[in-house]
């Protein structure tokens, strides 16, 4: 009896079927590789192919319909398609109630154009029946301008329509300026970032960002692009040498560190670094981490960070209309949205002034601020005016004095400070740090001559809101998302 089973089984899977009715499915009729730079291999993307019939069928062959034209890379079932025999591969099978796996990659030419080209192609798979059935593979190429290690000795502009993507790094020279310009996009790989010695100028306009990013344009899952993930490229440093940087209107997001000011002797009157208008968000690292530095931040969103998303240790600071919003996913243990110290670990970095004006500090947590000092001899000097600021209520008179028109957050008020946004998705990691219209912040900020605009670019009027972003209602505003 055991012997008859045993033929029995293998009469059944060795059964094959011509019939032009028994055909296979597939877990995806089109592979869509979404925008990927020309000339750099992408990553693989893969789906499956079933046979739901008794039988079993057999593939003649498996074929791209445009031979070795498209760039395109296929395994099926472990076997490359071989481009010497015009990409194909023959004399496959799928047994009945079996499936094969499919691996797909792209190379893609240069387009010669500044905009993203379709390319397409279509994976033929010939039944014994002669039956064709078609999986579309396609994606759009954008051609793109490749760095590496690149090192700028002398002053250099960068503004491009495409796309910069950078392996390795750039690193500015002590004396050389790097001006970066709007719509300059650059799209850092996974082992570069921005190491400066001389001095960086990142000059964005309103609704016209210059964007710093990782260079995954793939997706982790179908619902979540890499984009969204952080830690994706190595952010910005500012070593010792470097003074007089200035970044205007720009999107940084998913770096390790945001940026990174190393300590240097402290300069009270040129700032080393002035950021205006613009976004830091979605960090591995921290946000902003300065030591013994001069700083001045004016409309800036620095959000969701697993370190803290502002630390300032010492040096001076001013910090005015930002949004620091500390709501990052994945760990627990994250920092503060801000933290200001006299102090770093052995060493005194005396803090001689920092001043915050017209900011909406908040996050998950119940207390999203943190002040720490060391030595009491070490200068600790900090203000806060008109501000909504996530901790404890302070009552010890003394300390009282050094907040001025200061709203404090308290968990009871709020649902864990989200209600002050239009939208903090954590399950699709997408947000929009636009106040929404139940927001407290509305209408508390201090008007200040010196900054009539918001982060988008708008007229904040008599009645400003507290944070980078005055509220207009939900239409027309899209930097604060991400």
């Amino acid at each position: 009896m055991l012997v008859f089973v045993v033929f029995a089984s293998c009469d059944d899977n060795d059964s094959f079927t011509t019939n032009p009715s028994s055909i296979l499915s597939f877990s995806k009729d089109t592979v869509s590789l979404d925008t990927v730079f020309s000339t750099v291999p992408t990553s693989t993307y893969t789906f499956w192919v079933y046979n739901h019939n008794d039988d079993g069928l057999r593939l003649s062959q498996v074929r791209l319909a445009r031979g070795n034209q498209s760039g395109f890379r296929v395994n099926v079932d472990g076997t490359y398609l071989d481009n010497t025999m015009g990409s194909l591969v023959r004399d496959l099978e799928v047994r009945g109630g079996d499936s094969i796996r499919v691996f797909v990659e792209l190379t893609s030419s240069l387009t010669n154009s500044s905009d993203p080209q379709l390319v397409e192609d279509n994976l033929v798979f010939t039944l014994e029946s002669g039956t064709e059935q078609r999986v579309n593979l396609r994606a759009y190429s954008w051609d793109a301008l490749l760095c590496r290690n690149v090192v700028i000795s002398r002053d250099t502009t960068i503004a491009s329509s495409k796309p910069v993507v950078v392996y390795g790094g750039l690193t500015v020279d002590s004396g050389a300026t790097l001006t970066v310009t709007a719509p300059t996009k650059l799209y850092f790989h996974s082992d570069a970032g921005i190491d400066v010695y001389g001095r960086l100028v990142i000059s964005g306009s309103a609704g016209n960002d210059v964007v710093l990013r990782g260079d995954r344009t793939d997706r982790m899952f179908d619902y979540l692009p890499y984009d969204r993930v952080s830690g994706q490229w190595q952010g910005i440093r500012f070593r010792p040498s470097s003074t007089g940087n200035t970044i205007a209107y720009a999107d940084i997001h998913s770096a390790t560190d945001g940026i990174v000011c190393d300590s240097a002797a402290y300069d009270s009157i040129s700032p080393r670094l002035s950021l205006a208008n613009v976004t830091i968000h979605n960090c591995r690292g921290a946000g902003i981490k300065a030591y013994n530095a001069y700083i001045k931040a004016e409309n800036c969103q620095i959000t969701n960070t697993l370190g803290d998303c502002m630390a300032i240790y010492g040096g001076k600071a001013s910090v005015l209309y930002c949004t620091l919003a500390q709501f990052y996913p994945f760990d627990a243990q994250r920092g503060v949205a801000l933290r200001f110290a006299n102090r770093y670990g052995e060493a005194d970095y005396p803090l001689h002034q920092m001043e915050c004006r017209n900011s909406l500090v908040t996050g998950y947590a119940s207390d999203e601020m943190m002040g720490e000092t060391g030595d009491t001899l070490v200068a600790f000097n900090y203000r806060f005016y008109d501000c909504i600021l996530r901790t404890p209520t302070i009552s010890d008179s003394l300390l009282l004095e050094k907040f001025v028109n200061v709203v404090f957050e308290v968990p009871e008020d709020t649902v864990q400070g989200t209600d002050h946004f239009v939208n903090i998705d954590t399950d699709n990691l997408y947000y929009d740090f636009h106040l929404d219209s139940l927001s407290t912040a509305r209408g508390r900020a201090k008007a200040i001559d010196a900054c009539p605009l918001d982060r988008d670019g708008r007229e904040r009027g008599q009645a400003p809101d507290v944070g980078c972003y005055q509220y207009f209602g939900r239409e027309g505003a899209t930097s604060g998302r991400r």
